[in-house]
């Protein structure tokens, strides 16, 4: 039962979003640049960095659903997802991804963990510094997010389907216009 009154046939954010709908179009906006604008990461990529940042603030929602878009846009399955939350260092991304993990990982613990040597290494093996800007600035909207959704206290499904089956929809749809009532 969320901490205020929300709609209960709403997961997650979607029911925070149809509570205060002025603050969800600019939250939309937001994740609709991060997630889904042109960016020399793909849209998985940074689908991925949001499913692992959750997972370490264990905010079950928001690693659900981005892992299931992340699934969708790099066209793998859940033990993959699974894996890189879990052990993103021995999984089969690319060296340049895993250090932008490592990046996304350490914002997530705080601002001041990222350190130079983390940077370095990254525009070492070929990171930018818009991919470089890009996942901190995803990291620490994750952060917020993921303490939205779970310091309010909204419903979450318990199905793991109930997030697959909403990925291609939301990837033909985007974040800007999104509907939190679909």
């Amino acid at each position: 039962m969320a901490h205020i009154d929300l709609n209960d046939d709403l997961p997650g954010i979607r029911a925070l979003m149809a509570f205060r709908p002025e603050t969800a179009g600019p939250l939309n906006e937001l994740a609709e640049i991060l997630l889904r604008a042109d960016n020399s990461l793909s849209r998985g990529d940074r689908e991925l960095i949001g499913a692992y940042v959750s997972y370490l603030n264990n905010c079950v929602f928001c690693q659900f659903v981005h892992g299931a878009m992340a699934q969708y846009y790099l066209q793998c399955d859940v033990n993959f997802i699974e894996g890189v939350k879990n052990d993103f260092i021995n999984s089969e991304l690319t060296t340049k991804m895993k250090s932008l993990l490592a990046v996304a990982g350490a914002v997530q613990q705080s601002g001041k963990a990222v350190t130079a040597e983390m940077i370095t290494n990254a525009k070492n093996i070929g990171a930018s510094d818009m991919e470089i800007h890009d996942t901190v600035l995803l990291a620490a909207a994750f952060c917020m997010f993921n303490r939205y959704v779970d310091g309010l206290g909204t419903a979450i499904p318990d199905d793991p389907e109930y997030y697959s089956l909403r990925a291609e929809r939301r990837a033909a749809e985007g974040y800007a216009h999104y509907d939190p009532s679909k």
